[in-house]
């Protein structure tokens, strides 16, 4: 009869460890009951894995944080649990919660900046931008680009307008730290590619221009032309006069009526009374402009005059310029 009760004894703890194996496996699978139908958590870098668990029970998991967190142990993932923003709903499981947090499926928001918006409307998007975390708000332009590693640089053009998801917490410095390198890598490359020749001495003067064409036109097929004529305006040392930079340089003082005077008044982006480029961008120029400042269209134009549809009417002297101005400007036959 001891024989008996001996495998007895050695058969309970087997079958106790098979049953919770089985209440384990029963667990895993079942949906976690959840406070609202969808239940959000951010999770810091460096965050523990018992303070996640706890997180997503604060959050309304309804369950033990106890028990969430063994799990995590158990699976041997909780090391892999990645920062970031998350967000689960009706139906999800313990699995399926812990999977979603080891292969980073994060929840990301987007703000989109636009190609010929000035660093001022760049700000104001990320300050708009949903759940992005501010904290360029009470910083000038120069302390801003200081903080992204660029002293001394103007904020002006030097961020690429582009559609950038991220995070939600993640500050606002984060993402221009990621427009700025975009930019400073797209410039690279189209510096590196420039034709020969050109009337430019370094990338910013590039980059300059680029802006002066982003302003110029929006039509992909007058971009290099436009730029073509600017190069030409700088090989013979003629003015510029592009509005888009006297309007720049008059700031918020601009009430959209570009006047006489203001041609005429002196200042540092005046390209009608100063030779040469401005001092710094005037706008944010997208990928297209940038290569059409560094490869413009060969041409013999100095001038050019909006149609009124978007495109421009090119001409290599002043009477061929003053007739097209005539035409679609005055409406004059």
């Amino acid at each position: 009869m001891k024989w008996r009760w001996l495998l007895v004894a050695l058969a309970v703890p087997a079958l106790l460890a098979a049953a919770a194996a089985g209440i384990a496996a029963w667990w895993l699978q079942r949906p976690l009951p959840l406070a609202q139908p969808v239940v959000e958590v951010s999770i810091e870098r460096g965050t523990s894995p018992r303070a996640v668990a706890q997180a997503w029970v604060d959050a309304g998991v309804r369950t033990s944080p106890e028990l969430l967190y063994q799990w995590f142990r158990w699976s041997g993932d909780a090391p892999r649990i990645r920062a970031g923003s998350y967000e689960v709903h009706t139906g999800v499981t313990p699995r399926e919660l812990l999977g979603k947090m080891v292969r980073g499926d994060e929840v990301l928001e987007a703000v989109r900046l636009i190609e010929g918006w000035t660093f001022r409307q760049f700000r104001a998007a990320l300050a708009a931008a949903p759940n992005l975390r501010p904290t360029i708000a009470g910083l000038s332009d120069a302390d801003v680009m200081a903080a992204i590693g660029a002293p001394g640089k103007p904020a002006e053009g030097w961020f690429f307008p582009d559609t950038y998801l991220y995070s939600r917490g993640v500050s606002d410095l984060t993402v221009l730290k990621r427009a700025h390198a975009a930019m400073q890598r797209h410039l690279d490359a189209a510096w590196a590619a420039r034709a020969d020749g050109l009337p430019l001495k370094s990338p910013d003067e590039a980059l300059i221009l680029a802006s002066i064409v982003e302003k110029e036109t929006g039509v992909e097929a007058d971009r290099r032309l436009v730029a073509g004529v600017f190069v030409n305006r700088l090989r013979i040392g003629m003015r510029l006069q592009t509005d888009p930079a006297v309007i720049y340089g008059l700031g918020e003082a601009f009430d959209g009526n570009l006047t006489r005077r203001h041609l005429e008044t002196d200042g540092p982006y005046n390209t009608y009374t100063r030779a040469g480029l401005p001092p710094t961008p005037i706008a944010m120029p997208g990928l297209a402009s940038l290569r059409a400042a560094v490869n413009p269209e060969p041409t013999k134009a100095l001038y050019f005059v909006a149609r009124g549809d978007g495109s421009s009417v090119f001409s290599e002297t002043l009477e061929d310029h003053n007739r097209a101005v005539n035409r679609y400007q005055r409406g004059q036959r």
